[in-house]
């Protein structure tokens, strides 16, 4: 053979009708180098079919004459389809030809009343010959020297476990024999059919063309072995159970084989003994994707990820024996582990202890009672006398693996697992490892299976700093916040390794969702537009979708000032779901709800951050936290703590009405939806709750001293009610500007910390050589006068409204969790 071979396998799929067929034409004459072999499937469901027209045969009552029938006229509809009904005449008289001996097959199992092994290898092998036949013949219509090669005249096997023993020396006769009298630079190979030694029909088993492939593969000695499939290649984990799995670029043999024994279905274990003697490359490719790379399989693979996949095995039972007759005994697992073969039960995963007092295995749920009666048998004079205690056979349970070649040698990585499944609430059963280090492998109830699969893909392939996220409240804050987040996710990711996923939108009443990020470009048009991804607002719903096993971390940001939502935190927390938010309302309810949330944190391992709570992106929390922790004793805090306030008495100077500047600032997003929020005093109220409650003090709005800017008798109605109504009262506003002006003095809304006095907020007037007197616009400033700062007060001083800061200040929050998150990991 020439120096340069390539063998390729398509499966059923890839040959289900004649488009098909010409894309794996395609395919295979896009290499003009080299001799080429295409080991072929059945097209999808003819071997099934074949194999029923077996079993209805054998059962007396049962036709088989329309399943026939429908499977000749498919394969006559597939041929015409693809060649052209003149072309196909000698391809139809061939089929017919083999349908007459596949009858003579039928009726002589109807008088046998049972479908014998010999009659069922003799026709379930048919879809492969017709198959090699037709691709063979249309690669020639097409002007390509082509000829195909019936497996069963070369390849003989013997029955053996886990699959057929190939009889090399035989078969590589045969083949160099058929070889000498037939030429063409394509070789088209009927996979899963074979011969036994004494010359009868049979198959490979399920598979069996992926493990006819690496046969010719390895007799050919060909440079490498494509494994077309329908999908790009070997999968970090069940796409279908994790949405966010990826395809391995490069496995090891090892690597591969472990996956594949764990359930990974693209590959059998089979298909990779003949490649791994020979040394020869597996790739898995995508017939319909051909420009994908897909997986390449060979000695070694790059180790830039110590876990390469996960994979699981369901539908299995756990066995624990335990007994002191156990403990420094010689022979024991000989003799349990060989009644257990005697038994037929096949053994998955062995887990024991250092003290040897127990050992747990696990089998196929299927053989759990079979293996319980051989322990019970093996063991039974031990159990006599009281050395074992009872055999515990637990049902339901999977087993997940994680492996990688990388692992060898890397600490941390069981550490990395564990607290994966930690976190996704998984309880191990079982565990074992091999001295190899290539594996580890836990048995977890089978309900948890999917939720663990996916903690552990996402504790691996997601940098540790990604989050899922829901917003709730998409207004001035909330929508300023995502627009700032979208001009920094790609360099956040790229440059941090941050990974935020904004899963989740909502409104009052509709709400936004996607199952792996919202594009923070469109989401308003997508919002305003509805669809499938759009539900009326759900906040129990919204917890749910966010706080998902695919994502190492959730986090809800609540940028509303609703106390409905600001109940909810408690549970979220309890949930292990963060929150971020800027509502003020939380933390200004009653103490035990606020020492709730502080508890049920802790509890959880989720965070709770509030910095924009007071002062906007101002670092005021912060820097009492501080003084706090470091031991300082904080004596008085004074500050002008509302923005709203602050630009309204820094713009108010007579030439403009009061109630007109109130309604520039409400326009301009300096108030609260509702700007008797600010003017009540109860905005700045909270804020003096929550920094005494910072402080340790027991504070209450209903306990504080507040002198409110509403004048009586515009409580209530609605919002331009009030604006409406607040110009009658310009002229009280305006004489005591005037009168503080007449003084040398500027009138500040300020909140006063005194853990001796009390909390109390109040217009109070200052000199004008007071720092309070130089504020700009919406700045906050807030005075710490403490033992270490007695003579001369700490000072925070900054903008304190408007969305854009307050968005950076609910920003730099998110960013502080994905920082301590990655940095707690």
């Amino acid at each position: 053979m020439p120096a340069t071979l390539v063998t390729h396998k398509f499966g059923g799929t890839s040959l289900a009708d004649a488009d098909s067929y010409r894309t794996v034409a395609d395919i295979v004459t896009a290499r003009d180098e080299g001799r080429q072999v295409v080991v072929v499937s059945a097209s999808a469901g003819t071997t099934d079919g074949l194999i029923d027209l077996v079993s209805r045969a054998g059962r007396p009552g049962a036709s088989f004459e329309e399943l026939a029938n429908s499977l000749r006229a498919r394969q006559t509809a597939l041929i015409e389809g693809l060649m052209g009904s003149t072309a196909s005449d000698d391809l139809v008289a061939d089929l017919d030809k083999e349908f007459g001996d596949i009858e003579d097959v039928l009726r002589a199992t109807r008088v046998m009343r049972t479908a014998l092994d010999n009659a069922i290898g003799a026709v379930a092998g048919f879809g492969e010959v017709w198959s090699a036949r037709l691709l063979a013949a249309h690669l020639r219509s097409r002007g390509h020297d082509a000829v195909w090669l019936d497996a069963r005249e070369v390849l003989v096997v013997q029955a053996a476990e886990p699959a057929p023993a190939v009889d090399w020396e035989r078969t590589r006769a045969n083949l160099d024999d058929w070889l000498g009298h037939h030429e063409g630079r394509i070789v088209v190979v009927t996979g899963f059919i074979a011969t036994d030694a004494e010359g009868a029909a049979t198959t490979l088993g399920r598979n069996g063309s992926d493990y006819s492939a690496a046969i010719f593969a390895a007799l050919l000695d060909a440079d490498e072995l494509i494994i077309w499939t329908d999908v790009d290649g070997v999968m970090s984990a069940d796409p279908r159970l994790v949405p966010q799995a990826e395809v391995l670029g490069s496995l090891s043999y090892n690597e591969a084989m472990e996956l594949a024994y764990f359930g990974a279905k693209v590959i059998h274990p089979a298909t990779m003994t003949p490649a791994i003697r020979h040394g020869i490359p597996v790739t898995i490719r995508n017939t319909f994707n051909p420009s994908a790379p897909g997986s390449r399989i060979s000695p070694e693979s790059s180790t830039d990820v110590p876990v390469k996949g996960f994979a699981s095995i369901g539908e299995m039972a756990l066995i624990n024996l335990e007994g002191t007759a156990m403990i420094g005994v010689p022979g024991i697992s000989e003799r349990l582990f060989g009644a257990l073969r005697a038994a037929g039960v096949s053994v998955v995963m062995i887990s024991q202890g250092s003290s040897e007092h127990s050992i747990c295995f696990a089998v196929p749920e299927s053989e759990a009672e079979s293996a319980r009666k051989a322990v019970e048998d093996a063991f039974a004079a031990e159990s006599r006398r009281g050395l074992f205690q009872d055999l515990e056979v637990t049902r339901g349970v999977t087993i997940l693996a994680a492996v990688g070649d990388g692992m060898s040698g890397t600490p941390g990585i069981a550490a990395r697992l564990f607290g994966s499944l930690v976190r996704a609430g998984v309880n191990v059963r079982a565990i074992a490892q091999g001295s190899s280090e290539r594996n580890i492998s836990v048995v977890i109830d089978s309900a948890d299976a999917t939720r663990a699969l996916r903690a552990v893909h996402s504790g691996f392939y997601l940098s540790r700093q990604t989050l899922s996220i829901g917003l709730i409240g998409h207004g001035h804050v909330g929508g300023t916040l995502l627009d700032q987040m979208a001009g920094r996710l790609e360099s956040l990711i790229q440059e941090f390794g941050v990974d935020l996923r904004v899963r989740a939108i909502a409104g009052s009443r509709t709400m936004l969702l996607d199952d792996n990020r919202i594009d923070l470009g469109t989401w308003r048009e997508r919002l305003a537009q509805g669809g499938a991804q759009t539900h009326p607002t759900d906040l129990d719903l919204l917890a749910e979708y966010i706080h998902t096993d695919s994502v190492p971390h959730a986090a809800i940001i609540d940028c509303t000032a609703d106390d409905g939502v600001a109940t909810r935190y408690a549970d979220w927390l309890a949930a292990g779901i963060h929150v971020i938010t800027p509502n003020k309302k939380a933390n200004t309810a009653s103490l035990d709800y606020y020492r709730s949330l502080q508890q049920s944190g802790r509890r959880a391992d989720a965070h709770y951050f509030y910095e924009t709570t007071v002062g906007a992106a101002l670092p005021v929390i912060q820097t009492l936290r501080d003084l706090v922790q470091t031991g300082d004793v904080v004596r008085r805090i004074e500050g002008v703590f509302s923005g709203t306030l602050s630009y309204l008495f820094n713009s108010f100077d007579g030439s403009v009405p009061f109630s007109e500047i109130v309604r520039m600032a409400k326009e301009k997003g300096y108030t609260e939806p509702d700007p008797r929020e600010d003017l009540s005093g109860m905005d700045v109220a909270r804020k003096v709750v929550i920094l005494a409650r910072e402080m340790g003090m027991e504070a209450g709005v209903d306990d504080m001293e507040i002198e409110g800017l509403i004048p009586p008798g515009l409580e209530q109605g609605s919002v331009e009610d009030f604006l409406t109504g607040l110009a009658e009262h310009d002229d009280a506003m305006l004489r005591r500007v005037d009168e503080a002006r007449e003084r040398g003095q500027v009138l500040r809304f300020v909140g006063v910390i005194d853990p001796g006095r009390g909390t109390h907020v109040a217009l109070r007037s200052f000199d004008g050589d007071h720092p309070f007197a130089r504020i700009r616009l919406t700045d906050n400033i807030v005075t710490f006068q403490t033992d270490r700062y007695s003579e001369n007060p700490l000072v925070v001083q900054g903008p304190g409204a408007g969305p854009e800061v307050t968005a950076g200040g609910v920003f730099a929050d998110l960013l502080r969790l994905a920082n301590y998150l990655g940095a707690t990991l």
